[in-house]
């Protein structure tokens, strides 16, 4: 049974700490500067913590691909034609054993600010998460540590071969690789002053499985896929007997950063690795460290299963389940009770469903492009939190609403934090108030939001029933005393309990309409939940802020297994029931 719910705060490192307001559009790092190391400070890990964090979710850490310039601390410069944004992107790995120089105070002492970083947050009660991205590099791949330079991938490769298993890439055969001709960065005219060509013979095969010479700007061009034994030229056949250089390679990979004391990894596209390589790699890392943690991004729930039981995973990526669904909800698109086919659909294995409703690749909730109002995300959230043992992530800026709404340069101006761009968070920067991290510079309302958000986390391991409970629906016990039509288009319900415990959550995801509803008791299904029959109930409000819903009812006793709740727009009650003798 388990013995805690797994709540992660994702940031992005480059970001988080950046202090910087007046920023210029597609600016260098020395204009608009960028977060370090050193900015996530021991207040800022304590607040993270008190938010309810169990792990953090360090983004960007390894070194990649970036226009900046590090060649005084004998780092080799990229191509400005293979980077995407001034900072370039975190999943461009040129490095696989260093992290990003950009990251560091002093560049030369960059890993051991890593290590003080991670050790800051295990001090904290909290266990470190970084990216593990194994799918492709940077084409300007170099690493320049020790271990890199023994396994460097690339080195002793037949390029005489498109496909070899003991190959780290793949080749086209007797042609050039040819960058996008039509690829400007975004407004950058003083494009960098060094100077540096990547030639590439043969043509390696594109991050996103595109066997071209010539990638377009739609492509993953910036990078170039790694072979794990399977012939991507001849209807994909498998060689995996023996074991595949790349294999062995990104087992030492793993075993560096553990070492360092990584807990876990958020493994980049898992799907289009071999389920077989995860299958042969986790157990191992497992065996050496049985408490490091791995969740895939994965995007095809026909394979959920897979990678669960025979990558063995420990968590995935619900993307294009719930979280597509809750947006099409959120959008009023689709209606409420459509969300229990999304949970239906993985309830076998709910358990190892990481939710979540922003990331780094998903567009903010508050956002020109989505709800508009941080507000409106608070029903969905609080089912993400609520609805599973499994574990939730939440995306720094989240619980102040962040919009993510002015182009940055390559990224951002789409409702998506950039990744790509020295930038800021603004609305996070409140929060962050010059590094006091005491929220000094927000307004009412995201103070009454951050504390809605810090409630609803810290009660998920305050109560065994959100992280070892089961679900029952509580479709039944709800009632409308209005229209019967918005039961189904806007109200979701359901029940966690355990032998000890039993919780409703009731929730709205209507934006306008304050909903009246009465809950009801239906004895079958108290009994089903091992309840006793009792003259009367009290329900406690366990996660409500400000303005979250219009009637207390806290001390309230449901007498003849009935009460009326009004719950506001998009709002969410959360109740422990408790019998009352």
């Amino acid at each position: 049974m388990r013995n805690k719910k797994i709540v992660i705060y994702q940031l992005l490192v480059r970001l988080f700490g950046n202090k910087n307001t007046s920023l210029q559009q597609n600016g260098t790092i020395e204009q608009n500067g960028v977060g370090k190391f050193n900015d996530i400070s021991p207040k800022a890990l304590e607040e993270i913590r008190i938010l309810g964090a169990t792990h953090i979710y360090f983004t960007g850490i390894l070194e990649h691909a970036t226009m900046s310039d590090f060649t005084s601390f004998g780092i080799q410069p990229d191509d400005w034609r293979l980077v995407k944004g001034r900072a370039g992107s975190p999943f461009a790995i040129k490095d696989y054993f260093d992290v990003s120089p950009e990251l560091a105070v002093d560049v030369n002492n960059r890993m051991k600010e890593f290590e003080e970083m991670l050790a800051r947050t295990h001090k904290n009660g909290m266990k470190a998460i970084i990216d593990f991205i194994p799918n492709h590099v940077a084409r300007g791949y170099h690493s320049e540590s020790v271990e890199g330079r023994r396994n460097f991938f690339g080195n002793g490769d037949d390029i005489e071969k498109a496909f070899d298993p003991q190959n780290n890439f793949y080749y086209i055969r007797n042609e050039f690789f040819t960058p996008p001709a039509d690829y400007h960065p975004l407004g950058i005219s003083d494009l960098p002053d060094y100077t540096k060509t990547h030639v590439e013979w043969p043509a390696k095969v594109t991050g996103n499985n595109v066997i071209s010479a010539f990638p377009s700007t739609n492509d993953w061009f910036e990078t170039v896929k790694l072979n794990f034994g399977i012939d991507v030229f001849n209807q994909c056949m498998k060689y995996f007997d023996p074991v595949p250089k790349t294999w062995i390679y990104f087992r030492e990979v793993l075993f560096y950063w553990i070492s360092k004391g990584v807990d876990g990894f958020r493994c980049d596209m898992a799907e289009m690795v071999p389920v077989e390589f995860w299958s042969w790699i986790i157990p191992q890392v497992k065996e050496e460290n049985a408490d490091v943690i791995f969740i895939a991004e994965i995007y095809q729930p026909d394979a959920y299963a897979d990678y669960i039981y025979k990558g063995q995973f420990d968590y995935l990526y619900d993307k294009a389940g719930l979280y597509d669904k809750l947006v099409s909800v959120l959008k009023d698109e689709s209606p409420a009770e459509a969300i229990s086919v999304s949970i239906a659909a993985t309830a076998s294995f709910s358990e190892h469903m990481l939710y979540f409703m922003e990331n780094h690749d998903e567009i903010r909730i508050a956002s020109q492009k989505f709800a508009r109002n941080s507000w409106a995300g608070i029903p969905a959230i609080t089912l993400c939190c609520t609805i599973s043992k499994g574990p939730v992530m939440i995306y720094f800026g989240q619980e102040v609403g962040e919009t993510a709404d002015v182009q940055a340069g390559f990224g951002g101006g789409n409702g998506r934090t950039t990744i790509y761009d020295y930038w800021n968070a603004p609305e996070h920067q409140k929060w962050m108030n010059n590094g006091a991290f005491d929220g000094g510079q927000l307004n009412n309302s995201q103070k009454t939001l951050r504390t809605y958000y810090s409630n609803l986390l810290s009660v998920l391991n305050m109560h065994k029933a959100f992280y070892a409970g089961d679900l029952a629906m509580a479709t039944e016990n709800i009632e409308t005393t209005e229209d019967a039509t918005l039961k189904s288009r806007y109200l979701f319900s359901y029940f966690r309990y355990t032998d000890e415990e039993r919780i409703l959550v009731v929730l709205n995801f209507n934006r306008e309409a304050f909903l009246k509803v009465n809950f009801s008791l239906d004895l079958e299904k108290w009994q089903f939940m091992n309840g006793r029959p009792a003259q009367a109930f009290k329900l406690t409000e366990l996660a409500g802020g400000k303005n979250l819903f219009i009637k207390d009812v806290e001390e309230e006793k449901i007498l003849n297994y009935g009460i009326e709740m009004v719950i506001p727009p998009s709002g969410a009650l959360i109740y422990l029931i408790e019998e009352v003798n």
